[in-house]
């Protein structure tokens, strides 16, 4: 399929989610197409500049550091060792509240999904550590970013990799083909995250491990402070809870949940690793099978 008609057949995928859910997409993918565009061009803190905010975000919020001058989004949460893995240009892009990939254990050999690609970053680092046995696959529904990754991918000389276009809440790929799902910030920014984890637990095969960074909001957020924080991470989708983290990855399907916080970016939010385990037997899927 071309990509005229990759993007025509994304925009007219409305079984993907509901009609109050596509303005949600469709503003996700301006945002990050932005971003694209100007990481592409060397400009990386104008690109999280783009994606961190834009027309709906107030001019009070933060960016990449907290008050005290703390990285809490960006490549800098990388170690400096990795550079050579990712090259550099991919890690500037990245525009992630964490490093799944430093614990998501990836062994010689495993195939990765990787939900929300972006610049391709965490696909570089992934398909590193698989080798060259393995396998990393980047999923972003992002035109631009798309075409970034894979020129970032082409820079680092890296074979075993392949980007696709597609939304997390349909995952164009077959059932149970990846060992880990990873993504980085992404799944906050989704309408329907049910439908996410859903799909996650689908193409994980039986064993298969589920290893993410994400933006969670703490229980006694109001209403107030949530909206606001919709704008700092993305505009429109707001952060589950641990506990909704914990119920909706039960409802996908996947057992030994466990929610680690590795640092605050917002008074009432924080990041967190968030790992999961497909079980090795039948399990329930929200989303439905093809």
């Amino acid at each position: 399929m071309n990509e005229a008609a990759e993007q025509a057949d994304l925009r007219t995928s409305d079984d993907i989610c509901s009609s109050d859910h596509i303005p949600i997409r469709d503003a996700v993918r301006r945002r990050y197409a932005a971003a694209a565009a100007l990481a592409a061009t060397g400009e990386t803190d104008r690109a999280r500049a783009a994606a961190e905010c834009s027309a709906c975000c107030s001019d009070t919020l933060p960016g990449s550091t907290d008050e005290e001058g703390r990285v809490v989004f960006g490549g800098e949460l990388y170690d400096p060792e990795v550079a050579d893995d990712a090259t550099e240009a991919a890690l500037g892009a990245s525009l992630g509240c964490g490093v799944p990939t430093a614990v998501a254990d990836l062994r010689p050999g495993e195939t990765v999904l990787d939900l929300g690609s972006g610049a391709g970053a965490d696909v570089l680092l992934s398909a590193r550590r698989v080798g060259p046995t393995g396998k990393a696959v980047g999923l972003d529904m992002t035109t631009e970013m798309l075409e970034l990754a894979r020129a970032n991918a082409a820079r680092a000389g890296v074979a075993n990799v392949e980007f696709l276009q597609g939304y997390l809440e349909d995952i164009p790929l077959p059932d149970a083909g990846f060992d880990v799902v990873i993504s980085n910030c992404v799944i906050n920014l989704a309408a329907d995250k049910l439908k996410v984890l859903g799909e996650a637990a689908r193409v994980l095969r039986p064993g298969g491990r589920f290893a993410v960074s994400d933006v969670v909001a703490d229980p006694e957020m109001d209403d107030a402070t949530r909206a606001d924080t919709e704008s700092w991470t993305g505009c429109i989708a707001g952060a589950l809870t641990a506990e909704q983290y914990r119920e909706a990855l039960a409802a996908a399907g996947l057992s030994d949940v466990s929610i680690t916080t590795t640092h605050r970016v917002h008074a009432h939010a924080a990041s967190a690793i968030i790992r999961a385990t497909k079980p090795d037997g039948e399990v329930r899927n929200i989303a439905p099978k093809r």
